[in-house]
């Protein structure tokens, strides 16, 4: 079957606008997610600004700023748990980020429509297993911040 791009019906567009409105959504809840969890790391621990986590929405860009999201992430966790004493997985993320970005990569080459629909599939359990993950370890330095203040507040109690 051969794709006619000057005969594609008003319905097809509509529904491939939606679902790009729908991806481009998703992508924007994602980066959110990893510039909310930089704004909980201490400015000296963070490899990368929070701002920066929105370079993921570039087309082309986001190929290269995929590898470098799962590293400065990692980097930035992996200081601000240290700093903060708290014992989680070494590099944090870095695998599944890396992950992600590979699949991404694999995502685009001109593949078969079943491995390609299999390649998608992988990619996006790996895309929202890293999204939770990230979201896991900014609720992790939430809790961890209450628990700071409680500590203060009884410290200044006992004052």
């Amino acid at each position: 079957m051969e794709l006619d791009i000057n005969n594609i019906d008003r319905e097809t567009l509509i529904a491939a606008g939606v679902l790009a409105a729908i991806f481009l959504f998703v992508k924007i809840l994602y980066a959110n997610t990893f510039r909310a969890t930089l704004k909980l790391i201490a400015p000296e621990n963070r490899f990368m600004k929070p701002g920066e986590a929105f370079l993921v929405l570039i087309p082309i860009f986001n190929i290269y700023w995929n590898f470098e999201l799962a590293k400065r992430m990692s980097d930035s966790l992996t200081n601000e748990f240290y700093d903060r004493k708290i014992a989680e997985e070494e590099f944090p993320g870095r695998s599944t980020g890396i992950t992600v970005a590979i699949l991404y990569i694999i995502t685009m080459f001109p593949l078969s429509v079943n491995i390609l629909m299999g390649v998608n599939l992988v990619y996006f359990f790996y895309f929202f297993a890293y999204w939770v993950k990230m979201n896991r370890f900014r609720e992790l330095l939430k809790d961890h911040d209450i628990f700071l203040e409680e500590q203060q507040g009884h410290k200044n109690e006992e004052n």
